[in-house]
């Protein structure tokens, strides 16, 4: 079997361990740098140009699609798609997670619980600002850019003079104004949340992530220097996890969730997660995904039924 992994950074520790997994199976791997490539598109001949070759062959792409490039990067994975190779996260289920107002859409429906969210976009009064703050129970409040990845474009307003601060800057980066979700603040999580690895249906590695300064950054994400170590996952955390990623038809992803007094939250899910919880936990989640493609990649794809 060949197995492409579709990254722009072939040095990543993600990347890397992906490799060496299919590589130990004895796979042909190629890293192929998704941004270079070319989509030839004419009538039933979908065509896929690396480097000026046609990419022939290959069986399963692994996708790992940075955020800054989802549309091109999942429009080289419909491409594969088309031609009718495997893929780990189908390029419709790549999109919609990196809609972060999508995303709580799709949950909501499907009755998983998430932090009360309100999306807005209009230049709003101070009088508007002031009853979104008390919509979500008064402030402090978490303000973030409808798209973003990281933590980046993420704000603890913990006043209502600072959300009206940070909402009006907010709007000056673009003329029309900027999509934004409000959401409320869980106090009790403590500026901690939990990484859950979630591989065919399975949790196969958690995490707690802590910030280690919650006065000066409230962000968990280890890439805004939160701290990470090994947890035990009630049973409705893991089912949360599970179905949240079920829900988003990702099969393979990283669901973030929350403790709270009215149970677990799910805040996000990463198509693309990080393999940072492998040296935090001592878990080989790149060995799951291996085995998942393995299990998998013969078989037809199913049909996405979520919706765009």
């Amino acid at each position: 079997m060949k197995i492409a992994i579709l990254s722009k950074g072939p040095g990543n520790y993600s990347t890397k361990r992906l490799k060496e997994e299919a590589i130990k199976r004895g796979y042909e791997v190629q890293v192929i740098n998704y941004t270079q490539c070319e989509a030839r598109i004419e009538q039933n001949n979908p065509v896929v140009i690396y480097e000026g070759q046609i990419l022939r062959g290959i069986d399963a792409i692994i996708p790992r699609i940075a955020s800054s490039f989802t549309r091109y990067g999942s429009a080289i994975v419909r491409q594969f798609e088309m031609r009718g190779v495997f893929t780990t996260a189908s390029s419709i289920a790549i999109v919609r997670s990196r809609d972060k107002l999508r995303s709580v859409q799709i949950l909501s429906r499907a009755g998983i619980d998430i932090p009360k969210t309100i999306f807005s976009r209009g230049r709003l009064s101070a009088e508007e600002i002031e009853r979104l703050v008390e919509e979500l129970g008064g402030p402090p409040i978490i303000i973030k850019l409808a798209r973003g990845t990281h933590g980046r474009g993420v704000v603890l307003a913990e006043t209502r003079k600072a959300a009206r601060s940070v909402l009006q800057g907010f709007y000056l980066m673009e003329e029309e104004g900027t999509n934004i979700l409000l959401q409320e603040y869980i106090e009790e999580a403590e500026g901690s949340d939990i990484r859950a690895f979630v591989v065919g249906g399975r949790v196969v590695a958690s995490m707690k992530r802590q910030s280690i300064n919650l006065e000066e950054e409230f962000r968990s994400n280890l890439h805004q220097g939160g701290e990470g170590t090994t947890i035990k996952l009630t049973d409705g955390e893991r089912k949360a996890a599970i179905k949240a990623a079920r829900t988003m038809g990702l099969a393979i992803c990283g669901v973030d969730l929350i403790r709270s007094k009215r149970g677990p939250l799910v805040l996000e899910v990463n198509s693309s997660p990080g393999f940072g919880i492998e040296q935090v936990t001592g878990r080989n989640v790149a060995e799951k995904i291996i085995d998942y493609v393995e299990q998998n990649a013969m078989r037809r794809q199913k049909t996405d039924r979520v919706g765009a």
